[in-house]
């Protein structure tokens, strides 16, 4: 059986200035993930963004002071788990939520005892939804959720890594500044300037943007495992490349 990580940014997940959760995305991505897990019968593993800003909705703190974020992360974790609940069971599907640390990855036992559980949920037909522990974590995972994305398809040994953003793929340049942007259907290599460029992202409760992304898909490259980037706002691509296997646009990395 075929094995897929979905990850979601915070930018697909919230809307109106991220004090809403923006339901109808979140409905339309569940319907996707239901679709390739009961329809297409493969494994998905669900890395999910947005805690933080889910905890905005209900609790306006700054971000920028730690302690604030780890609390919005606390209240927000549970809405989010709770949204992903309601909707999955609409389709017969129960999830489990895994969070992680830095110190997870970097301890055998417990890096260990995690590919346990992910297996052990897998086979009994659990979706794993899975983000950063941001209540107790005190610095960035490994930059954000594309790079743990990355390493949770290498570590828990997927096929793919699809990741739905608010773009639809990887162009030659800023496709919000250039009008004769192009998009790049498929990317072999990524030069250094790309990856070391300073990481930007439009929403204030984001901790990415391209650069992380290219980071996740370098990471993911040298270890010969594809990478799929493309809209979370619009799900078409997605559907044609994941349901029905064909490349309309948004970009492959793959050597």
């Amino acid at each position: 059986m075929k094995r897929i990580v979905i990850k979601v940014g915070t930018a697909v997940l919230t809307q109106d200035d991220n004090t809403k959760l923006a339901l109808n995305r979140i409905e339309n991505l569940v319907k996707l993930i239901s679709t390739l897990k009961n329809d297409k019968k493969l494994e998905i593993i669900f890395v999910s963004s947005g805690a933080v800003g889910a905890g905005y909705t209900l609790l306006q703190l700054d971000k920028k002071d730690l302690v604030n974020k780890q609390a919005l992360a606390a209240v927000g974790q549970p809405v989010l788990i709770k949204t992903y609940q309601e909707l999955f069971s609409q389709y017969n599907i129960d999830i489990a939520q895994m969070l992680f640390i830095a110190d997870d990855f970097d301890s055998r036992k417990r890096s260990k005892n995690a590919k346990n559980v992910m297996e052990r949920l897998l086979v009994n037909n659990i979706l794993p939804i899975i983000n950063e522990n941001d209540i107790i974590s005190t610095e960035e995972l490994i930059g954000d959720n594309d790079q743990l994305a990355a390493y949770i398809t290498h570590y828990f040994k997927a096929d793919m890594l699809v990741i739905l953003t608010d773009i639809d793929g990887y162009y030659n340049k800023n496709p919000r500044e250039f009008p004769d942007a192009e998009l790049q259907k498929i990317v072999s290599t990524i030069s250094e300037d790309e990856l070391f460029k300073k990481p930007s992202a439009n929403s204030k409760f984001a901790t990415g943007g391209i650069v992380t992304k290219l980071k996740a898909a370098d990471f993911l490259m040298q270890k010969d495992i594809p990478m799929y980037l493309t809209s979370g706002f619009d799900l078409t691509n997605a559907y044609e490349f994941l349901v029905n296997k064909n490349h309309k646009s948004g970009t492959i990395f793959k050597k």
